[in-house]
């Protein structure tokens, strides 16, 4: 059995937390995703998807049912993440679901903006 594996960003507006769970990750997005998070963001994205390959794990549910906002900065470096995984060869792809709230009307329109980019890998539960 694999050793436990955590990865989290806890600031006062924001929080993102990873975990992984049998063979799948599991991550939780809270609060605001703005241009002072991008640095920290990008950080946990590299790590997290790191983390996913070296494990062969098949699957990120990525839960942003608590992230009350995104900017284009922090949603850039979503795209980076899905074009990141799109590139691997077909055996080191992994796919990715987020599970979005259907009353926020930005995670409607950006998640599917960011599933249309790679519709293969990427899927949107509200």
């Amino acid at each position: 059995m694999d050793e436990p594996w955590q990865e989290a960003i806890r600031e006062s507006d924001f929080s993102a937390e990873a975990s992984v769970r049998g063979h799948q990750m599991e991550v939780a997005l809270s609060g605001t995703a703005d241009f002072m998070m991008k640095g920290h963001l990008d950080r946990f994205l590299r790590a997290l998807h790191a983390e996913t390959q070296r494990r062969a794990l098949t699957k990120v549910n990525v839960d942003v049912r608590r992230l009350e906002f995104m900017n284009s900065s922090c949603l850039n470096s979503f795209a980076w993440w899905i074009s990141t995984v799109q590139d691997q060869p077909a055996e080191g792809r992994y796919r990715i679901v987020f599970l979005s709230s259907p009353t926020v009307y930005w995670q409607r329109r950006s998640l599917n903006a960011l599933a249309g980019m790679a519709g293969d890998i990427i899927s949107v539960q509200s």
